[in-house]
């Protein structure tokens, strides 16, 4: 017998107003080759009035930083991820260093931290990387994101023990519970959610989301991965965020518009993106 899904819902049905933020995307992905305009268009119809692109390395930012060319609303984020610490070379942090100096939209360092999920970069290649760019950020006055996979402990005791609590730092696609987010809000850190919070299993991560203090959330896609429900195991792109903040609202029994432009808000003032602002 074959699993029924939920019917493919239009987002544009249940769009909001232009004042949403996806924080953290992948757009520069080949899975956007065929319609990445579109999809951008599609996005502000939806509500999502700008969206966080990341690029995984300098390499990936000189080869996609002009697919961005004419959409002042795409802000940037760079950061050689855990597994492909092997990268983090002198070189590379000095061509990183240099390109924040130059683009201006370019807001953050991340996704950078540990993952020991995947097995393609030695854990002790993934410290030195970590490390190495933690103190870029430090000296370059940016806030932080976080990719932490199935490496929470390590991750928290390489932050915690050099300094970084109270420092303006986003944890990235948070899937945890209530001792994770604690954990996290008691360092004086934000969280964003992605699209699992709508999953039927994922109960923990929406008690968390009904504690998290709402100045510390924002919303994200990680597209074109972790689609939410209705559109869950097809591409994801930024418009389905008005799916994912309607389930975090649900949580959190309060209007979906209302966490809406809180989760947008808190995103500007993280990223300091006070040329893009709520235009509704």
């Amino acid at each position: 017998m074959s699993r029924k899904h939920p019917p493919r819902i239009d987002p544009l049905t249940l769009a909001l107003p232009c004042c949403g933020v996806d924080s953290h995307a992948h757009l520069d992905d080949r899975a956007f080759d065929e319609d990445r305009h579109a999809m951008l268009a599609r996005a502000r119809a939806a509500g999502v009035s700008a969206v966080g692109n990341v690029f995984l390395g300098p390499q990936e930012f000189a080869a996609g930083r002009d697919l961005f060319a004419g959409h002042p609303e795409v802000f940037f984020l760079m950061g050689i991820h855990p597994c492909d610490g092997q990268a983090c070379t002198p070189a590379a942090l000095a061509a990183m260093r240099d390109a924040f100096a130059a683009e201006p939209r370019l807001r953050a360092v991340g996704e950078i931290g540990l993952d020991f999920y995947w097995k393609d970069c030695p854990r002790e290649i993934q410290f030195q990387a970590f490390a190495a760019q933690l103190d870029m950020a430090r000296e370059l006055a940016l806030p932080v994101v976080i990719h932490c996979r199935e490496a929470e402990e390590d991750c928290l005791m390489v932050l915690e023990s050099r300094g970084f609590a109270g420092y303006p730092l986003l944890w990235h696609c948070f899937g945890g519970g209530l001792p994770l987010a604690r954990r996290i809000i008691g360092n004086g850190w934000h969280v964003s959610i992605p699209g699992p919070v709508s999953y039927p299993a994922n109960s923990a991560l929406r008690e968390a989301v009904a504690w998290i203090p709402a100045e510390r959330l924002l919303l994200e896609t990680d597209a074109p991965y972790l689609s939410p429900v209705p559109w869950r195991g097809k591409r994801n792109e930024p418009a389905f965020t008005v799916f994912t903040v309607r389930q975090m609202a649900e949580a959190r029994q309060m209007p979906a518009e209302e966490l809406w432009r809180l989760c947008g808000d808190n995103a500007r003032r993280f990223f300091g993106l006070s040329s893009l602002s709520c235009s509704a």
